[in-house]
């Protein structure tokens, strides 16, 4: 009898052991499908021009990290089956490191929101990304096995600066934020969405590289809000002649360079001195890529930002300076 126990416990051990297996495997063929590989803007300083996205609507709603990929007018968008699509930013949310891109597909694989999970240290997870560019067409995309070590608020910089996002995040035991893995997935052993792989950074305490992923509990709001149309300029607002105010960069300090084509980048040329743009920091060559929340393609853009501000208000920019993001925020004069 003790001799069929343990028998009966070893073959009960190996069925279990197998019906794991089984279910890893189904996850990884459910959520394959749902991932996007990023093909955009890349070369600058040695920057990847490739990363990872993740399919949120069966209409072709792509979230992925914000980052000099997307600089580009269009982002190819190479899906699970290698079928190739151009995707257009539609929103973003610098303060979370987030942006939203659409192609027009339909039928799409992706991830219900609204079925997210979470997770506390000790959890074996999976992490999903295109990390070396190991993916060009229809092959899969990595996936490595790691254990959550920590969940605690990122304190981390990109080269010289603080990152903009400065959340909750999971700290990883794998080495899962590698050149393009930006924007990949983490989930559970059963396909469940857990969180979104950042950026590559270092600790700032010990100046060492991280391994991190954002909760999708924390991204949610700014996704939905994205695909709501809510982050997205009110047409509806007040024109300049309305309001009665028509800021330029120059009341904050800034001079860009000369707008000579439709699409001349927001780069600041010099930065008046005992201005606030010279208080805050703001530097010749940065680029500005954010203001208020939205992506500034050029300087026409920027100025159209600028016209629908009031005497108050803030004015945050984002701005690239070399392979960083450095986030600032001005004070709208009173009066014009």
């Amino acid at each position: 009898m003790r001799v069929f126990s343990v028998v009966l416990g070893l073959w009960l051990g190996v069925c279990g052991v197998i019906r794991a297996e089984e279910t890893v495997h189904d996850a990884i063929d459910s959520v394959q499908p749902k991932l996007v590989k990023l093909f955009g803007a890349g070369g600058f300083k040695n920057l990847a021009g490739y990363g990872t996205g993740y399919l949120v609507s069966s209409d072709g709603h792509i979230v992925t990290v914000w980052s000099h990929l997307l600089d580009a007018d269009v982002v190819t968008v190479v899906l699970h089956d290698g079928r190739r699509f151009f995707g257009k930013v539609v929103g973003t949310d610098a303060r979370k490191d987030v942006a939203v891109l659409k192609i027009e597909a339909e039928e799409c694989p992706h991830f219900d929101l609204a079925k997210t999970g979470q997770v506390g240290p000790g959890a074996s997870v999976l992490a999903y990304s295109n990390m070396f560019k190991v993916a060009s067409g229809d092959e899969p995309m990595t996936v490595m096995h790691g254990v959550v070590s920590a969940k605690t608020d990122l304190d981390a910089r990109r080269g010289r600066y603080e990152v903009p996002y400065t959340g909750p995040v999971y700290i990883l035991d794998a080495v899962t934020n590698n050149p393009g893995a930006a924007g990949g997935v983490v989930t559970t052993f059963d396909g469940k969405l857990l969180a979104m792989l950042g950026r590559q950074v270092k600790f700032s305490g010990s100046n060492t590289w991280l391994n991190y992923a954002m909760p999708i509990d924390e991204l949610r709001p700014s996704i939905e809000a994205i695909l709501s149309g809510k982050s997205r300029p009110d047409d509806s607002l007040t024109t300049p002649e309305e309001n009665g105010s028509d800021f330029s960069p120059l009341d904050f300090g800034i001079v860009l360079v000369p707008d000579v084509v439709r699409r001349t980048p927001a780069y600041v040329e010099t930065v008046v001195t005992d201005s606030q743009a010279s208080q805050l920091g703001l530097e010749p060559d940065d680029l500005i890529v954010f203001a208020n929340g939205e992506l500034i393609s050029s300087i026409r853009t920027l100025q159209d930002v600028l016209k629908r501000l009031t005497p108050g208000d803030d004015l945050q920019l984002t701005v690239r300076r070399g392979d960083a993001l450095v986030t600032v925020t001005f004070r709208v004069p009173r009066e014009k």
